[in-house]
């Protein structure tokens, strides 16, 4: 009899499905609510800026980590939640128009699509149901008697970390991860992408534009801002992945012997 193989899409967040820093977003609206100095918030701003322009790189998304944990320790649950309501909604207009075409592709292939990222847990599964993917992998941070201790309760959700994470999460409901597709913009996040039979390099740096291209990769463009692609979402959700979008639309949910 046949059985079903299961499969997912498991999407980076910042300069994939949004154009710039979740983590900043967040950091502003710490910021705002007096839970970071001025200074740390200036600090996340140049990191912003940078990571805007040339990706990640270890050494700040560590001190971005280490930040966010040290802003967060004493607080409350309930305090960080709330920040979601300021933070989701500018998240969510942030999100390309494309990256909303390939989530649709993917639903309509019969794919659960997860969102991936070192952005706090918090913040990232309610950004997740606005999109209506079906989960979320993030950084989880310890809780001691309903408050932040500013350690984290799981391994860092960044590079070997997310691919770690994905591997847990397929082994828990069944995915193969050879008929599975990953999205990201930042050779950081390699270990995910080769650990998925279809990656694809959105907007790359240069670092993994070069490795895509010498692997054979789809390698797409998604435009830079999600403003200015409002009114033009068809022709670019086209012009960027119609090959990768055909091919996975064909590729349904396979089955097995």
């Amino acid at each position: 009899m046949a059985q079903e193989r299961l499969s997912a899409a498991f999407f980076d967040l910042d300069r994939t499905l949004i154009s710039g820093s979740s983590l900043y977003t967040f950091g502003r609206a710490a910021w705002k609510n007096d839970m970071v100095t001025t200074g740390q918030l200036l600090s996340d701003l140049r990191s912003a800026i940078a990571f805007r322009f040339s990706g990640s790189t270890d050494d700040s998304a560590t001190g971005v980590r280490d930040r966010v944990l040290d802003a967060i320790r004493g607080a409350t649950v309930e305090e960080l939640s709330s920040l979601g309501d300021t933070v989701i909604p500018k998240l969510v207009d942030d999100v390309r128009r494309e990256a909303q075409g390939f989530l649709e592709l993917h639903r309509e292939a019969g794919r659960d699509t997860f969102m991936v990222t070192a952005s706090p847990i918090e913040i990232v599964e309610p950004l997740a149901d606005e999109l209506e993917m079906t989960g979320a992998i993030a950084t989880v941070a310890e809780i001691v008697d309903g408050k932040y201790t500013g350690e984290l309760s799981e391994p860092f959700c960044y590079g070997p970390g997310k691919a770690q994470a994905i591997g847990k999460l397929a082994a828990e409901r069944g995915y193969d991860l050879a008929l599975s597709y990953g999205y990201s913009d930042s050779v950081s996040d390699l270990p995910m992408l080769e650990l998925v039979g279809h990656p694809v390099a959105v907007n790359p740096d240069r670092e993994l534009e070069r490795i895509a291209r010498a692997r054979g990769w789809p390698i797409v463009e998604f435009s830079r801002t999600a403003k200015r692609v409002i009114g033009t979402t068809t022709a670019a959700v086209g012009a960027a992945g119609l090959a990768v979008g055909t091919y996975f639309l064909g590729r349904r949910q396979g089955r097995a012997a």
